[in-house]
């Protein structure tokens, strides 16, 4: 009796994970999205490397383009895309071809996290995507509530060196910003990404300075900027600041309690 039970609890199991949705993520923060709602996608795109176990599945796309020929071959349920970076035209071809194609490109941290909520009619657990989205906006509220607004404090957000590049108003980099007490001095671009100049900068008077990275960063950065320009470096892991998914509350965190700091 006990040996057919075990067998049929067996095949209801191997029935369940047969009837999982495949998906496949053309985004690094698309794949950690997938996985904070439960899903393994069948293939993920390049840099795909966390968690962990993402960095061992099938890359289908790069910053070149995407596969789209093994895409098709993979059979998925639902093709994940970014806007920021994948190309229109080839997502139109997968499209044509019958694909079921959804673009994910949160502008919010609100966004973000419905995003995550979304993912619940694609995954195997749906309630973990459902927790995980509860958890997201329990740690936003804890965070709006702990840190409120106060003077806030004009910070230059450097993406890059040569040439300077930072993030303006429409942006979930700027969002974090906000949360956490600082004013993007260039929040009024009207361009999301704007290059900007030294000149630039330092006529805007930034009190201190954010930038994707670590310690070894931050000294780069600071020794870029002398002597013209003497302010705080405050470094937030690259992947946490860049990518559009869940870690990016870890981001918030780590940069509202060093710019708390700087205000005391």
């Amino acid at each position: 009796m006990v040996k057919y039970l075990l067998l049929g609890l067996l095949l209801i199991g191997n029935s369940l994970l047969a009837a999982a949705p495949r998906v496949i993520t053309l985004a690094p923060h698309l794949t950690e999205l997938a996985f904070a709602a439960g899903i393994t996608p069948v293939a993920v795109s390049a840099w795909s490397d966390h968690p962990a176990q993402a960095a061992s599945i099938e890359q289908v796309a790069t910053w070149q383009g995407i596969k789209l020929e093994r895409i098709i071959q993979l059979k998925p349920d639902v093709v994940l895309a970014w806007r920021g970076g994948n190309p229109q035209r080839q997502i139109d071809q997968l499209r044509q071809l019958g694909l079921n194609v959804v673009w994910i490109d949160p502008q919010t941290l609100e966004g973000m996290i419905d995003a995550l909520a979304s993912l619940q009619r694609w995954s195997p657990q749906p309630q973990k995507a459902a927790a995980a989205a509860q958890a997201l906006r329990a740690q936003l509220a804890a965070l709006r509530q702990q840190y409120p607004q106060r003077t806030p404090v004009p910070l230059f957000l450097q993406f890059a060196q040569q040439p300077l590049f930072t993030a303006a108003r429409h942006t979930l980099q700027n969002e974090v910003i906000a949360l956490c007490g600082g004013q993007n001095i260039f929040a009024d671009s009207p361009v999301s990404w704007p290059q900007v100049s030294r000149e630039q900068v330092l006529t805007r008077h930034p009190r201190a300075i954010v930038t994707p990275g670590d310690a070894q960063k931050a000294a780069a950065v600071a020794d870029f900027w002398r002597p013209q320009l003497n302010v705080p470096i405050i470094a937030i892991d690259e992947n946490w600041l860049s990518r559009p998914g869940p870690r990016m509350l870890l981001a918030a965190k780590q940069l509202c309690a060093q710019l708390h700091a700087l205000k005391k």
